[in-house]
């Protein structure tokens, strides 16, 4: 209650410091919150608010960079792989957010060189506006998760959304293409995970039949294991592999 009370006084004390800073604004006629006009026709939003869209924008960013791009297959992938691993927190979670992020920047390059090029520079120049913009971008970001999303994942969105289906990948609406990558990237990433546990799981299996046929059944076969799996993983040159099949993994924009 006392955090609840403290918020409404702290809404009441910034409404009475924003009341007056808008009358003088419009005192001056300062464009803060409107629409201006464009020389081509048209109406264009002012400077302050696109501002204002922007930080609103920054906020909800990373939520963006979870479920609109490869982020989620890779950070999913590497974290099994730590995991079957054994190595507890190592490597730490900055390191794989960071491996990941990088990953992510390298396969979505094409991608965000298209946005680039027919949403935000054509924005800069003034030739569309940010409704143009925002459309364009979020059509080359549905193109490519579309390209990782399976048929039947979309179908099932549709069902769920009523929808009896849909004519080409143009008419599946954003708000389905989502969801749908989102299912379609878990169940990638844990098929990718499955398949990199399986030798490190054999390793544990012949380690624990060898400590119970020694009689060594108090030792952990953990203790063991792990500097076989991690000697294995060394020989083999795991990181560099797993790298290449998780960027291969992705359909590329040509």
């Amino acid at each position: 209650m006392t955090r609840v009370l403290s918020l409404i006084v702290a809404a009441l004390v910034l409404a009475g410091l924003v009341e007056p800073a808008l009358a003088q604004s419009s005192q001056f006629d300062m464009p803060v919150l409107k629409l201006e006009n464009m020389p081509g026709g048209g109406q264009n939003l002012s400077l302050s608010l696109q501002a204002l869209i922007l930080m609103t924008l920054l906020t909800v960013l990373p939520s963006l960079l979870l479920v609109t791009t490869s982020f989620t297959r890779i950070i999913i992938t590497l974290s099994i792989l730590r995991q079957a691993l054994g190595t507890q927190q190592t490597p730490p979670n900055q390191v794989l957010v960071g491996l990941a992020l990088f990953l992510t920047l390298f396969i979505m390059t094409p991608t965000f060189n298209l946005i680039n090029d027919t949403a935000f520079t054509p924005y800069s120049q003034g030739q569309i506006n940010v409704q143009e913009a925002g459309l364009r971008a979020a059509n080359h970001l549905k193109t490519f998760m579309l390209r990782q999303t399976r048929q039947s994942d979309i179908l099932t969105m549709a069902e769920l959304r009523g929808d009896s289906g849909y004519d080409g990948t143009d008419a599946v609406p954003f708000a389905v293409a989502v969801p749908a990558f989102i299912i379609s990237e878990l169940r990638t990433a844990f098929t990718i995970g499955f398949l990199l546990f399986l030798p490190f799981l054999v390793i544990d299996i012949v380690v624990s039949s060898v400590l119970m046929a020694l009689g060594m059944m108090m030792l952990s076969p953990m203790l063991i294991s792990l500097p076989f799996k991690l000697m294995l993983f060394v020989l083999v040159n795991g990181w560099a592999l797993t790298v290449t099949s998780l960027v291969e993994s992705f359909v590329r924009i040509p």
